[in-house]
């Protein structure tokens, strides 16, 4: 792991791949662990530079104050087309995960010429809040139980690993996986500090960013070829938001996880970067 300066922002990366191989670039949620060791290795097996990165205040990347957070959502995306540009003569392959997603969907869109394709994994085409009334919102029901339990101690790495375990088990996914990523999380995040290890384990930064302008209206101008990826037992962004971006961008393909919920299971890490790979 390494950290790129681009326009005063450190950015934490990690690359696996020939350097010299075109350029996939993944954008977390926050946390650049939120995508898998298998996928990324995957992709890499099959002649890519895979290069995952933490966003602003998370992990290695610069971490002020996650409660207040000076940027906006398209900030983000400009840290993405200068990552970008800073690692590779040539256009990459953005993909973004979860809120990572949101970000990938903007920097699309602002820097058209920094990327070559576009892959967007259990995300939608609207900011965190209410969504548009043709877009399926979270499971009520699901939301109850995640947002009931008590919070963990956030200095203490057992119990936040724990914690994040009983989260996945709600939301469908395996508690066995999250609970060794959250450790991985834990590890890798700057201090102790409630607020920052909170933020990098729940992506709460995101409750707090202006997310304006809208951009699910821009959609249908994506120049890129796009692969738009979500698990059919997604509880937290409902199927029907992948659906409804893979109509609004043209050309979209829309690949459903049959047997996955809000991340990717390593068992579907050859099926996604088959389908990554196939967009260049």
């Amino acid at each position: 792991m390494t950290t790129i300066h681009v326009d005063d922002i450190a950015l934490g990366v990690e690359s696996f791949g020939d350097d010299d191989a075109p350029l996939v670039l993944l954008a977390g949620s926050t946390t650049m662990l939120s995508w898998p060791d298998a996928l990324c290795e995957r992709l890499a097996a099959g002649g890519r530079r895979v290069v995952r990165y933490d966003l602003r205040d998370s992990g290695e990347s610069t971490t002020t104050d996650p409660q207040a957070p000076a940027y906006t959502l398209r900030d983000l995306a400009t840290d993405a087309a200068a990552l970008a540009d800073a690692l590779s003569d040539g256009p990459a392959h953005l993909a973004g995960i979860g809120v990572g997603g949101m970000v990938a969907q903007v920097a699309a869109l602002d820097h058209p010429g920094a990327f070559s394709a576009l892959t967007l994994v259990g995300t939608r085409p609207v900011a965190p809040g209410p969504p548009d009334d043709d877009l399926p919102d979270h499971d009520r029901a699901t939301m109850g139980r995640l947002f009931s339990r008590h919070m963990p101690d956030w200095t203490d790495r057992a119990a936040v690993a724990e914690f994040a375990a009983t989260g996945a088990g709600i939301l469908g996914d395996d508690p066995d996986a999250a609970r060794a990523v959250a450790a991985r999380v834990w590890d890798r995040t700057p201090g102790t500090a409630p607020p920052v290890q909170m933020a990098n384990q729940l992506g709460m930064v995101f409750s707090r960013l202006d997310c304006t302008p809208r951009w699910r209206e821009r959609l249908p101008g994506t120049e890129v070829p796009t692969l738009v990826v979500h698990g059919r037992h997604n509880r937290f962004f409902p199927v029907g938001n992948g659906e409804a971006i893979a109509r609004e961008i043209p050309g979209a393909r829309l690949l459903v996880l049959e047997n996955a919920a809000t991340v990717i299971p390593d068992a579907a890490a050859g099926q996604v970067a088959e389908a990554m790979l196939m967009l260049g």
